[in-house]
């Protein structure tokens, strides 16, 4: 069975984020790049699990960037992917964009299991595997919390409005990982020595037509100081409470 995990890079979460070009793109200035999480944790972490539990199976990550990427994409290796693929664009490609390039690169690799994380943690959008599912003509899973394979069959756990859901479908498929697929794994000294020696393969882009723009971003308003009562002094909290914030 071939898995095929979508990885991508975002900020760690102590990066200073700011903004350039009148604030329509991220500053990459002195930003320390790193695994999403969600990708690595979940959807990586549970093709390696799945991988050495069925056998015979491969488990290749593919990611959209420049060569400055390679050295984070060492890490997925590390950490048990038996290879990568990098699509070569510094493009800042929207998600129809990016999905429309790791779908070229599936569509040659005729892989059984599509899986990436339910999403970034710099954009949140959760956008990319619905595309990429209709891209390539196959089910689409969201949100799956646990993933087990029998044979061709796939079952699925996922957290619904009120309780669990349990799905199953047939390979190929594509599925969103969220908490609960799998727990981090730490690349010990063996993944790391390995991961250097393991094959980096880089394509080169797809002319696709971008769909989205980005008009602005902007930083959320600064905290406003707080204000300390004394313990003693209710009557003070609850006028407060009541006439500034607006909570009672």
């Amino acid at each position: 069975m071939k898995f095929l995990v979508c990885i991508s890079l975002v900020p760690d979460t102590t990066t200073k984020i700011s903004f350039v070009d009148n604030d329509t793109k991220f500053n990459n200035d002195r930003v320390q790049w790193i695994l999403n999480p969600a990708d690595s944790w979940y959807a990586l972490g549970r093709a390696v699990e799945l991988r050495d539990a069925i056998g015979g199976s491969t488990v290749t990550v593919v990611n959209v960037g420049g060569a400055d990427n390679d050295q984070v994409i060492r890490k997925a290796l590390a950490i048990g992917a038996d290879d990568a693929i990098r699509i070569n664009t510094t493009d800042d490609l929207d998600s129809f964009g990016i999905a429309s390039n790791i779908a070229a690169v599936a569509k040659d690799g005729a892989y059984d299991v599509i899986l990436l994380g339910n999403e970034t943690i710099s954009h949140n959008s959760s956008s990319v595997g619905g595309m990429l599912a209709e891209l390539l003509d196959l089910p689409f899973v969201s949100y799956g919390e646990k993933l087990d394979i029998n044979g061709s069959t796939a079952t699925i756990e996922r957290t619904i409005e009120g309780g669990t859901e349990t799905v199953e479908v047939a390979t190929p498929f594509v599925l969103s990982a969220a908490k609960g697929m799998a727990e981090e794994k730490i690349p010990n000294m063996k993944g790391i020595m390995s991961a250097r020696t393991k094959p980096l393969k880089v394509v080169e882009p797809q002319s696709v037509a971008t769909q989205t723009t980005v008009v602005k971003y902007e930083l959320p308003p600064a905290k406003a100081d707080v204000k300390l009562i004394d313990p003693e002094n209710m009557d003070e909290l609850v006028n407060l409470l009541h006439n500034e914030a607006k909570v009672i």
